[in-house]
């Protein structure tokens, strides 16, 4: 999990509960310790010096509180599990850990604690344009998919089908095959467009060529969902976010479309569905092969 810069730690938060698999447990109860470390962005506040601005303390202490004292777990991950799930409801929070300190469990031996720590940070939606004109570039085509999935921050939802297309500016070169994949992640963008260089890199691409020939090129066309708050919205060079020439291509929003029905893009200050958009570009240089799939 990536993580935050700016912090909110809350640590020894001490409350009886009555988690564990055994049956005195549940009966008696046991003291329960928690630490919380919550990954947020603290510039806001920092300037205003407003509490509506920050994450209120309390509510973190009362919902860990809630928790502890609230119906039984058998399990102390299971209640890290759930303390973090409450958090990332709080606006403003982007990761959190968790540690469950249980000191009295029922080990029969001399021992300081035991404890469990969560961590677990917001998922993002993302859009990913892959493309490949080198070498087989079907097998490469999966297997970069394949690779996105292995990461554990992120989570392939639907890969579209396979479409060759025409190249598209740049020197003559070979036809591409082309794919667009969705999911979820809890890196931030920048950590997700480096993850998609590493893999690049695995496959061979070089940057010599402007718009020239590749075995892989993974584009990352949208991270967040469009209009809502975790949008990333990049003119930096080094992460254009949403990709700026996307809404003209019609090789990323037709097969865009066929992951994603549903799907919207920006352009601009607006934000368009894909099925609309694409009933606007020239399909001519786009052909269909299939393959598309679920994770």
């Amino acid at each position: 999990m990536a993580d935050s810069a700016d912090r909110i730690t809350l640590t020894g938060l001490r409350a009886t509960g009555f988690h564990g698999v055994f049956d005195h447990e549940k009966r008696d109860g046991q003291e329960f310790v928690v630490d919380i470390v919550l990954g947020t962005d603290h510039r806001a506040a920092g300037r205003s010096d407003a509490l509506a601005d920050t994450i209120n303390y309390a509510t973190v202490a009362d919902l860990a509180m809630a928790r502890i004292t609230g119906p039984a777990y058998d399990l102390i991950e299971a209640l890290a599990e759930a303390i973090a799930g409450d958090c990332l409801t709080l606006a403003g929070v982007h990761t959190v850990e968790v540690t469950v300190h249980k000191p009295a469990a029922p080990i029969p031996h001399t021992f300081a604690d035991v404890s469990v720590t969560v961590a677990r940070g917001l998922e993002h939606p993302f859009v990913v344009a892959l493309g490949s004109n080198l070498g087989d570039r079907e097998a490469t085509l999966r297997a970069a998919v394949q690779q996105l999935g292995f990461e554990p921050e992120i989570r392939i939802g639907r890969v579209s089908g396979l479409v060759e297309t025409d190249p598209v500016g740049g020197p003559e070169q070979s036809d591409y095959l082309n794919a667009v994949a969705t999911g979820t992640t809890s890196l931030t963008a920048p950590d997700l467009l480096a993850t998609l260089h590493r893999i690049e890199a695995r496959h061979g691409r070089t940057r010599t060529v402007r718009w020239g020939e590749r075995t892989l090129d993974l584009d990352l066309i949208q991270f967040g969902t469009p209009g809502a708050p975790d949008e990333v919205r990049s003119s930096d060079p080094a992460l254009l976010v949403p990709h700026p020439r996307a809404a003209e291509r019609a090789f990323v929003v037709l097969p865009w479309l066929d992951a994603d029905p549903r799907g919207r893009i920006r352009v601009g200050e607006d934000v368009i569905p894909l099925a609309l958009l694409a009933a606007q570009l020239d399909p001519s240089g786009v052909r269909p092969l299939g393959g598309g799939s679920d994770d």
